[in-house]
C-alpha cells in the first residue's frame, strides 16, 4: 500500500484544484484545460486530490531544503544551528539573526515559510470547495466514505493552522479560497479555538491507522494532534488543557485510533522508527510516505548532509550542502554511553565505505583527513573558545544520522525512508509531561514508567540501572533535556522551548537571552503591505 500511495503523490500535477496563494491572494489559478467538472470522476482522482495537500506539506514541514516551518523552529532553537563555514553558507546573515533571535518582518526566508504555509492551505480549501460538487457514489465510493475522506481533509487545514498559530501567533482564519480579499487578523486563542473544533468534529470519523493508511491522516494521527494541541494549550490560549492531552495521548498509546503493525507500541530499536522500512516500524503514527522508487524521495541530504566527498563515507548516492551542524551543548547534552550518540550521529574521522581509508577535505582540511569536531571555530588557524555562528569550518560540529537510506546497492530498499510527523514516543513522552505538570512539576511512578520505557532503548543492559530515571531524578529542567535528546532533528525544539520558559530567556552557545515577543515570529512586511487587515505581532 505505501508503493501505491507514493506512485499516486508522485503522479500529481497541477489542475484546477491547484491555487497559489497567500492569506491576500486566494484567486485560484488554472494550469490545464482539466476542471473540478471534468475531474474527480473516479476514487483514484479524488485521492489525487486528497493527497495533494500533503505531499505539498512536506516542502514546509520536513527537512527537505526549504526554508519553511523546519528551518525556522530548528534554527532558532539549542541544538542545530547554519553557522558560515569559511567562504560558505553565511548567505546574507539569514542563519545568523535566525540562531542569534535577531530576524526582522523583511527577512526573504520568514517569507518563503509563510507562502509555503498558506499556500497549503489554498490547496486544502480549493480542495473542500471541489468536492462539494463531486458525487462520491458515481465514483463507487459510500456515504461513509465520503465522510470520512471529507474528515481527513479538514483535519489537514487544522493541523495546517496549529502550525501557523505555532509559529506567528495570531493569524486570519480562512475557509475559502479568495473569501475575504483581505481577511482579518484573529487571535492566538481564536485560532486555537478554531483548529480544537475542526479536529473534534472530524476526529472520530478518521480511518483507524493501518499500513493503508500510510501517507494519510489516521485517526491515530488526529488523535497525536490533539495531545500536541493541548498540551501546548497554556501558551497557545491561555488555559492548561493537561487533562485533555492525557485524554488522547491514551488514545494513541491504547490503541483506539490504530496501529501500522498490530498493537500500537515502541519499535524495539531507537534507529527502527526512521530506517529505510520505516513505514513497518510499529510506534510510528504519522508520516510521509516517501519512495524513492515511486519517485518522491525523502531528501534530507541538503540541509543535513557534507560534501560529495562524504557521499564515499556512507555509500550513498546524494551529497549536500554542509549546511546544518549540531551546536556543541546539544551534542555534550547526551552520556557517552547513550546509544543515541553513537547511532544519530556523524562524528569524529570519516572513512571510505569500501577502503576504510580516510575521507579528505576539500576546503579548510583540503586534502587532510576530515575529522567531524565538537566545536564551531577557526581550527585551521589555530582557533581556540567556544567560537561562534561565523567561524565554522567545512568539519564543524557533529552531523545528522538520524535517518539512514541504507546504501546504493540495497535494492528496493535503498532510500526509501517515510519522515516521521509524529511517533508513540512523543506521546509517552506528551502523556508523561502533563502528569508532571499536573503535579505541581514533580514526576510520579507513572510518568517516569513512561519516559523509562523509552529511555531504557538507548542504553545497554549493564548501563541502564545508572541511567534509569526515579521521581527524583526526572526534574521538569530533565524532562526538557531528555525531549532534546530524543527528538532531536525532528521539528520539535522551539515549541519545547517555548513551552518550558526557556525559548527567550535561555543562552546557548552564539545566543543571548532575547526579548519575550520573539517567542513568535514577525507576519513577513511584504504581506502587512498588501493586506491593510494584518496586524503585526507585538515587539516588531
Amino acid at each position: 500500500m505505501k508503493k501505491y500511495f507514493n506512485k499516486l503523490s508522485a503522479a500529481l500535477t497541477p489542475v484546477a484544484l491547484l491555487a497559489t496563494v497567500s492569506c491576500t491572494d486566494l484567486d485560484e489559478t488554472i494550469y490545464s484545460e482539466l476542471s473540478k467538472d471534468n475531474f474527480y470522476s473516479s476514487k483514484v482522482e479524488i485521492m489525487q486530490g486528497v493527497l495533494r495537500p500533503f505531499t505539498h506539506m512536506q516542502a514546509w514541514l520536513a527537512p527537505t531544503g526549504q526554508s519553511g516551518y523546519y528551518y525556522h523552529t530548528e534554527s532558532a532553537a539549542d541544538q542545530i544551528a547554519w553557522p558560515q563555514k569559511g567562504r560558505h553558507g553565511y548567505d546574507g546573515g539569514d542563519h545568523v539573526r535566525l540562531h542569534r533571535h535577531e530576524w526582522t518582518p523583511q527577512e526573504n526566508r520568514l517569507r518563503g515559510s509563510w507562502g509555503l504555509m498558506w499556500e497549503g492551505l489554498g490547496y486544502v480549501n480549493a480542495l473542500l470547495t471541489d468536492l462539494q460538487d463531486v458525487d462520491f457514489a458515481a465514483a463507487g465510493l459510500t456515504e461513509e466514505d465520503k465522510e470520512s475522506i471529507l474528515a481527513e481533509v479538514r483535519v489537514m487545514r487544522a493541523f495546517h493552522y496549529m502550525k501557523i498559530m505555532d509559529m506567528w501567533g495570531n493569524v486570519p482564519i480562512v475557509t475559502t479560497v479568495g473569501e475575504p480579499i483581505n481577511p482579518e487578523t484573529r487571535t492566538r486563542a481564536e485560532v486555537f479555538q478554531f483548529v480544537e473544533e475542526e479536529l473534534l468534529a472530524n476526529v472520530e470519523k478518521l480511518q483507524p491507522l493501518s499500513q493503508a493508511m500510510v501517507g494519510r491522516v489516521s485517526k491515530a494521527a488526529g488523535y497525536a494532534m490533539l495531545s500536541e494541541l493541548y498540551l501546548n494549550a497554556e501558551v497557545w490560549a491561555g488555559t492548561p488543557r493537561y487533562d485533555d492531552c492525557i485524554l488522547y495521548s491514551d488514545k494513541v498509546i491504547n490503541g483506539t485510533g490504530g496501529s501500522l503493525m498490530g498493537n500500537m507500541r515502541l519499535d524495539a530499536t531507537i534507529n527502527g522508527p526512521f530506517s529505510n522500512q520505516n513505514h513497518l516500524s510499529p510506534e510510528n503514527i504519522f508520516q510521509f510516505a516517501f519512495s524513492r522508487e515511486g519517485g518522491f524521495t525523502f531528501n534530507w541530504a541538503g540541509f543535513f548532509f557534507g560534501y560529495s566527498n562524504m557521499s564515499r563515507a556512507l555509500n550513498v548516492t546524494y551529497s549536500g550542502w554542509n549546511a546544518f551542524v549540531v551546536i556543541p551543548t546539544a551534542f555534550d547534552a547526551y552520556q557517552e554511553n547513550d546509544l543515541r550518540k553513537k547511532d544519530w550521529f556523524l562524528f569524529g574521522p570519516q572513512t571510505d565505505y569500501d577502503t576504510g581509508k580516510p575521507i579528505l577535505g576539500t576546503e579548510e582540511w583540503a586534502d587532510e583527513p576530515l575529522v567531524y569536531v565538537n566545536n564551531i571555530r577557526r581550527n585551521s588557524e589555530g582557533a581556540t573558545g567556544e567560537g561562534s555562528m561565523t567561524e565554522g569550518e567545512e568539519n564543524s560540529g557533529a552531523r545528522f544520522h538520524k535517518y539512514k537510506s541504507g546504501t546504493s546497492d540495497e535494492e528496493g530498499v535503498y532510500w526509501e525512508n517515510d519522515y516521521v510527523i509524529y511517533r508513540l514516543t512523543e506521546i509517552y513522552f506528551n502523556k508523561a509531561e502533563a502528569l508532571m505538570r499536573k503535579n505541581g512539576g514533580q514526576a510520579n511512578s507513572e510518568a517516569v514508567a513512561i519516559v523509562n520505557e523509552s529511555r531504557k532503548r538507548a542504553f545497554s543492559e549493564a548501563d541502564w540501572s545508572t541511567a534509569a530515571y526515579t521521581t527524583a531524578t526526572l526534574t521538569m529542567d530533565e524532562m526538557l533535556a531528555e525531549r532534546g535528546r530524543e527528538f532531536i532533528f525532528e521539528g520539535k525544539r522551539r515549541a519545547d522551548l517555548i513551552r518550558f520558559g526557556k525559548f527567550t530567556s535561555g543562552t546557548w552557545w552564539d545566543k543571548d537571552p532575547s526579548e519575550a515577543t520573539r517567542a513568535l515570529f514577525p507576519i513577513p512586511q511584504v504581506h502587512l503591505s498588501l493586506n491593510p487587515n494584518l496586524a503585526q505581532n507585538p515587539g516588531y
